[in-house]
């Protein structure tokens, strides 16, 4: 990745700041979030080759311990941030050892995650605990110590905190031995393994990893919207906007899911502003996402950092 693409994305990060727009502000959290959500995803589904579709189990796991420590305990939701992590990092890492070592890769991998998320989903319809259908509507109190900010761009600013924290985990993988262990696994599992990797272990820690910081990203969500119910939560459509924005920026890039959020979401503001007509808009979305997929089949990220005579 060039220094000048990551001072224009530093730039442009912190534009929404300069305004006074609330809406621009949401915009910006909003972006900000999903990428997070997408370099979480890409820890695992890229730098390890761990195609998940069902990753949104992490992100609601995470958005209902929030609400349940804060409606139910009366935990301070700064509390629930590291509950979150931890509870998605050990389903992720029990996930990753209950799969691994029953042999599932690929395709059935990805349907073994599917299966996690709904099966999340019904529990969390079918038991008080979190509200059932109804869902938890978490008491509205703004103020720092509440982790509430009346303020948008404050909740932007911790929207880019958890998108730091998830891209430097992401650059670690790119330099580190765990990353070359995690990357030779997604290239020749038998290969790493006949070199001393432990395949298991590895890529059990990476869903770990990666489950934790998408079990943040759902905290983030709870303490914006102050609501949380098992549609929200488990929504495939959530599962599918990490995984589009990881490939469309550059899977097993650094860059990516930062340059994936900003064209999903700018494609998506852009053909609902410009088409009324219901259905259209998606349609269109759809398109030119197949488009982008179809001619940058690396991503966007190695497109722009790829060398002029290339």
């Amino acid at each position: 990745m060039t220094r000048g693409l990551w001072i224009a994305l530093a730039t442009l990060a912190l534009l929404p700041f300069a305004s006074h727009s609330q809406f621009v502000a949401n915009l910006a959290m909003l972006t900000a979030i999903s990428a997070a959500l997408g370099q979480a995803w890409n820890i695992a589904g890229g730098f390890g080759g761990l195609t998940s579709f069902g990753h949104v189990a992490f992100f609601g796991l995470g958005a209902y311990a929030d609400a349940i420590l804060q409606t139910r305990y009366g935990f301070t939701p700064w509390l629930g941030l590291p509950a979150a992590a931890l509870l998605g990092g050990g389903v992720g890492w029990l996930m990753g050892l209950a799969t691994f070592r029953a042999g599932l890769r690929g395709s059935y991998f990805a349907l073994v995650t599917l299966a996690f998320a709904e099966a999340f989903r019904i529990l969390a319809n079918s038991i008080g605990i979190t509200g059932g259908g109804s869902g938890i509507l978490v008491k509205l109190h703004t103020s720092a110590g509440n982790f509430q900010f009346a303020d948008r761009r404050a909740g932007y600013a911790a929207a880019l905190a958890l998108l730091a924290l998830a891209t430097f985990a992401a650059r670690r993988l790119a330099v580190g031995r765990f990353g070359a262990y995690l990357m030779a696994v997604r290239e020749n599992e038998d290969a790493a393994r006949a070199l001393g990797v432990r395949a298991v272990r590895v890529k059990s820690a990476a869903l770990a990893l990666s489950g934790a910081l998408t079990a943040l990203g759902g905290v983030l969500y709870v303490q914006s919207y102050l609501y949380i119910d098992p549609p929200t939560a488990f929504s495939v459509e959530r599962s599918v906007e990490m995984l589009l924005v990881a490939m469309i920026g550059g899977a097993g890039t650094v860059a990516g899911p930062l340059l994936g959020a900003l064209a999903v979401h700018a494609i998506a503001d852009t053909t609902r502003s410009l088409v009324a007509t219901p259905g259209v808009a998606p349609m269109l979305y759809g398109v030119v996402l197949l488009l982008i997929i179809g001619f940058l089949p690396g991503g966007i990220a190695r497109f722009v950092t790829r060398p002029a005579h290339a």
